[in-house]
This record gives structure tokens, C-alpha cells and sequence, in this order.
């Protein structure tokens, strides 16, 4: 069954995709990939390592307050590869689930290692969810299209009330869930956001969007919420879906929505492959501070070459057993005439 769900997850995301280019036109998609330019390239990657970065410390923040010290490289480490995993693997949770184990095994707590992670990821949940809620209450006229209503319900309804099942059945394992109010933590969420928005601003630019920022950033949101169904593989599926909804849904063309949805999709895994060189030359940073080694004695060292005592032999009684059968070495006994 979990592997047939495996499987089911990204074929479904590239259903979602050929589905709606087969609505929209596969224009969009070329049109998304033709709009990769160097400078467009380098801003993604730099925009990338500000997302990490606020990720990092986050988390960072979270471990410190859980009793498990991370330092910040090792972190920013961590969370480049796993957020490179996340990002090429099915269900977007794989390159988490790596983090909260090598975590776990580095601190001697692989429970505490879970908990950490998994309150990191809900940290960054609730400011997203939030901010869809707030960029609505802001734009209440996106509500009177109904194609924006049903999507960002569905979406926001989905994430709200996977974030209400986790909590309850995890609520006597996650102590620390008033850690996502964390002033600390809130802020370095936002930071994060404002990355990935940052990153979705620059896509719709390049593509040739020209909409005013106010009417663009609730539809990125929107993606952004989608993104965050285990859907697909690294977000593609959902996110080209309700872009491609939520443009038309406000008076924008569709295939700008699609062609967002790609470049920002392309962006996003070109910026997290930093995370992939880490992950293949083996460069895994520790998560405690660093420490000697513990001194093993070589196969003939000092310690193990120690010369065994010889245990002295006792010569048997002359009436023993052992020397009753044996001939006795010496003057050659005279027999009695």
C-alpha cells in the first residue's frame, strides 16, 4: 500500500500538469521555460539562500529551546539537503523526515530529533497559512470569484486541518507547540515567506506579468498553499493548477498563471541544488559540537602487545597419577637379585 502510494503521488502531480496544460495550451509551459535568463537564474539562487537561511534559524531556534544546541552551519547544511530531497522526491516530506533522523542520532534523542523537525515545519505552516488568511481579508473582492473562493477553501482547509490531526494525536509528544508563537520563530517564518513570494514575484515578472503587486500577491499565496499538499513531487500539479485557476479567476490569462507555475517550479530546484552538492560529496555536518575522537589502539600497539605471564609448571608427585605411567628419565633402576 505505501508503495503503491509512492507511486501514485508524483503520477498524479504530472496528471494534474498535462491536465491543465491540455486545458490552457502547452504555450504556457514553453513559455515558462524560455524565460530562464542568467540574472533571473542568479537572483533565484540568492532569494533561495535568504529562504534557507530564515529556515536554519528557525529551526536553530527550536532545537536550543527543545534542549538539543544546533549550530547555525550545521543547520543551514541540514536544511539545504533536505530541502533538495524534498524538492526531487515524491510526497515532500522525505528530505525532513532524513534531517530529523541524523538530527535524532547526533544528539543521542532520535524522538527529540522528530520533534524538533516536526515543530519546525509546523512553525512554517501556520505563518503561511496565516498570511493566506490575512492577503484575503485584505483583497475581500478576490472572494466574489468563485473559482478563487473553492480553491484557496479546499487548499486552506486541507492544510488547516492536517495541522488540527497532527497536533491532537501528537499533542502529549509535542510539548513544545507554544514554541510557534515564539516571537523568534514567527519572524524567521516571515522571512522565509517573504523569500519564496519574492522568488513567485520574480517568475510572474519574467514571464511578462505586468499586474500590480497587490492584485499578484494573493494568487502567489495561493500557490504557495497549494504547494503544500503531499501532491506531486516538489510542489508541480497543485501549483500550475491553481495559478492557472486563480489568474483566470481575477481577469489574468490563464497561460501566465501555467507559466508562472513553471518557471517558479524550475527556479525553485535550481536554487535548493546546492542542498543535492552537499548531499553527494558527503560534506554532513554535525549537529553537536565537535569532538575528539576516541583514541582506538592499534593491532600492535602498547595496549593490546602485552606479553602474557607464563604460568609456572608444577612437577608431578612422585606417587601422582601422571607420573605413574610414565618412565622416569635418569639412573637406570637395578632390579632387586
Amino acid at each position: 500500500m505505501a508503495r503503491a502510494l509512492r507511486v501514485l503521488k508524483p503520477v498524479a502531480g504530472v496528471a494534474i500538469v498535462v491536465a491543465v496544460a491540455s486545458k490552457v495550451g502547452a504555450g504556457p509551459v514553453l513559455d515558462g521555460l524560455r524565460a530562464l535568463d542568467v540574472p533571473t537564474l542568479a537572483a533565484a539562487v540568492a532569494l533561495g539562500a535568504v529562504s534557507i537561511s530564515c529556515n536554519a534559524w528557525r529551526w536553530c531556534l527550536i532545537t536550543g529551546r527543545l534542549g538539543q544546541p544546533l549550530d547555525g552551519r550545521s543547520a543551514f547544511a541540514a536544511y539545504y539537503r533536505s530541502t533538495f530531497l524534498n524538492s526531487v522526491l515524491p510526497a515532500g516530506v522525505l528530505g525532513d523526515v532524513e534531517r530529523a533522523v541524523g538530527h535524532g542520532r547526533r544528539v543521542g534523542d532520535l524522538g527529540g530529533g522528530v520533534r524538533s523537525v516536526v515543530l519546525d515545519r509546523l512553525g512554517g505552516q501556520v505563518v503561511l497559512v496565516g498570511a493566506g488568511v490575512v492577503v484575503l481579508a485584505l483583497r475581500p473582492t478576490l472572494l466574489e470569484a468563485a473559482g478563487v473562493t473553492s480553491a484557496t477553501g479546499w487548499v486552506a482547509a486541507a492544510v488547516v486541518a492536517a495541522l488540527l490531526v497532527a497536533g491532537w494525536f501528537l499533542r502529549s509528544r509535542l510539548r513544545g507547540l507554544r514554541l510557534l508563537v515564539h516571537p523568534g520563530v514567527l519572524l524567521a517564518s516571515a522571512g522565509a515567506l517573504a523569500g519564496y513570494v519574492a522568488t513567485f514575484v520574480l517568475a510572474a515578472r519574467a514571464v511578462g506579468v505586468t499586474a500590480p503587486l497587490a492584485e499578484l500577491l494573493p494568487l502567489l499565496v495561493l500557490g504557495l498553499l497549494a504547494m503544500s499538499l503531499p501532491v506531486g513531487v516538489g510542489g508541480w500539479g497543485p501549483r500550475e493548477a491553481a495559478l492557472a485557476a486563480g489568474f483566470a479567476a481575477v481577469g489574468l490569462p490563464a497561460a501566465q498563471g501555467l507559466a508562472t507555475a513553471v518557471l517558479y517550479g524550475t527556479l525553485g530546484l535550481v536554487a535548493c541544488l546546492p542542498g543535492g552538492i552537499v548531499l553527494l560529496t558527503g560534506r554532513r555536518r554535525t549537529t553537536t559540537p565537535d569532538s575528539p575522537p576516541l583514541p582506538v589502539p592499534s593491532p600492535r600497539s602498547p595496549a593490546t602487545d602485552v606479553p602474557r605471564p607464563r604460568t609456572p609448571s608444577t612437577p608431578a608427585a612422585p606417587g601422582s597419577a601422571g607420573a605413574a605411567g610414565a618412565p622416569r628419565r635418569g639412573r637406570p633402576v637395578r632390579s632387586a637379585a
